[in-house]
């Protein structure tokens, strides 16, 4: 049995937060030539959009995900007939006035007699029947929520690879579909729970007759170009893309030394620089990359903007992730389902400043969420809040959740210096768009002072020491733990 751990969930988020932004970045790319020299900044202006997508929105492959990840956040059981009929009653409802739907999907819910999962797995068998293939890659596109389910369970590996192979054949009939959703599956599923993946082990779940085969075909896209896998419209060399992007990213697998920020980044760079079908591979590849590396090193700034049908964004989808990863059990602070997260037994909550160094910026604690100044229209959020804390005037745009612990001990915070720089960019971002911003955590103690130091610092021209000395001459209860003040320490230096 696997314990539900912080790194765990923190993992979990990441699988789909990086599905979701490889989806949402790769979109206004989909069939274009190969860009070779294509580069990301890790900032807003890489969610581009075009005249079909808004900037940061995702496509079908994140809306066809949703579903079964809402399924898994609820508790089903994803291989039961209960879970499936309700993700092909939801995928039918959305396919009505959907933007974009594959082909292949859209003949599955077109020739569909009925509307539940049996009816979906009728008309998918006759679909591949009468074009005599049924390979597409729709099936892996939005395979990412099942390789969170089953986590606390000792059959959980083979269990995900039933149920992924099940969620396929609603749509796609053919074995290589199913099988590459089992593996893709099944590689996130051990990529969250162990932080690491020994693909032998991944394989190890695929129908014995069929392993030999797509162990060869990853080890073809193991160091190999992502644009050599042509026609990544078929599920073969999707998976194929999307392996060869991650390694060519730097990332190996086995290895948590390499599951850094700049890999994922690059991760998604490599997807989106090859030709075709541009999105799905992205969403693969963003998928497994950031189960690695978890949600914390995905950009804020690509968080920011990112948001899709039915309505949801990326704060929505780490709760539905982190449920999905605890089998549908919520949290006791309120933070996954609650209105509001019970800091009570806190004291500091009402702590609240005007930023020495910028007076567009205040600085406090959690208890100011609810009566903010009028004029404050941004929000960076240090610590968990619940699903309705930040007043609705302010857009999901112009509000960051950081997953930032306030803990100084080694390993809390896998990507310690890049996340307090990204929350230290995000309040310069939105102050360069005009906005006026809450920074705050719980009590304004630690995190709160860090990075307010640490924008001062950035993005104002402002010595560190000084920096810090004045945000805590106006925070009069702060006191940054030891692992941030190591930080503004090396800033300095």
């Amino acid at each position: 049995m696997t314990k539900i751990t912080s790194s765990i969930a923190h993992r979990a988020a990441g699988a789909i937060l990086g599905s979701a932004v490889g989806d949402a970045i790769g979109a206004p790319y989909e069939f274009g030539p190969a860009r070779p020299q294509l580069s990301l900044a890790g900032t807003a202006a890489d969610m581009s959009g075009n005249h079909t997508w808004e900037p940061g929105e995702w496509t079908d492959d994140t809306s066809m995900a949703v579903p079964t990840l809402r399924a898994a956040a609820a508790g089903l059981d994803l291989a039961g007939t209960e879970a499936q009929d309700d993700i092909v009653r939801d995928w039918s409802a959305w396919a009505r006035d959907a933007k974009d739907v594959g082909i292949q999907t859209s003949q599955v819910f077109r020739g569909m007699r009925g509307d539940d999962a049996a009816a979906a797995v009728a008309s998918a068998r006759r679909v591949h029947d009468v074009a005599g293939r049924s390979g597409g890659n729709g099936s892996v596109m939005r395979t990412a929520p099942v390789g969170l389910a089953f986590m606390a369970e000792a059959d959980g590996v083979a269990r995900v690879a039933d149920a992924a192979s099940a969620i396929a054949a609603l749509t796609h009939y053919e074995d290589d579909a199913r099988d590459g959703a089992a593996l893709w599956s099944v590689l996130i599923h051990l990529a969250v729970r162990d932080g690491r993946v020994h693909v032998d082990d991944a394989l190890a779940a695929l129908p014995t007759e069929r392993r030999e085969r797509w162990a060869r075909l990853l080890a073809e896209a193991d160091g190999a170009d992502p644009d050599l896998f042509q026609h990544n419209g078929w599920v073969v060399h999707a998976v194929q893309a999307a392996y060869a992007a991650i390694r060519a990213a730097g990332i190996v697998l086995d290895d948590p030394a390499t599951h850094t920020p700049t890999a994922f980044r690059r991760t998604i760079e490599q997807a989106i620089r090859i030709h075709n079908d541009t999105d799905t591979v992205a969403a693969i590849a963003g998928a497994l990359a950031g189960a690695l590396v978890g949600a914390s090193a995905i950009p804020i700034g690509w968080q920011r903007l990112l948001h899709g049908h039915p309505g949801l964004g990326a704060r929505e989808l780490t709760r539905l992730a982190v449920l999905a990863v605890r089998g549908g059990v919520p949290d006791s602070s309120g933070w996954l389902t609650g209105e509001g997260v019970d800091y009570s037994g806190w004291p500091g909550r009402d702590a609240l400043a005007v930023h020495p160094h910028d007076d567009g910026v205040l600085i406090g604690g959690v208890g100011h969420l609810a009566d903010l100044p009028a004029n404050i229209d941004a929000v960076v959020s240090l610590c968990r809040i619940g699903v309705r804390e930040v007043p609705a005037r302010i857009g999901p745009s112009d509000a960051a959740e950081v997953w930032l612990v306030d803990d100084a001990n080694s390993g809390a915070n896998m990507h310690l210096e890049f996340v307090l720089e990204e929350a230290a960019d995000a309040v310069a971002a939105l102050r360069a768009n005009g906005k006026r911003v809450y920074l705050h955590c719980v009590a304004a103690q630690s995190r709160t002072p860090t990075v307010a130091a640490l924008y001062a610092t950035r993005h104002l021209g402002v010595e560190p020491e000084r920096a810090l000395a004045e945000v805590m001459a106006a925070l009069p209860a702060a006191n940054p733990n030891e692992a941030f003040r190591a930080y503004l320490v090396g800033v300095a230096r």
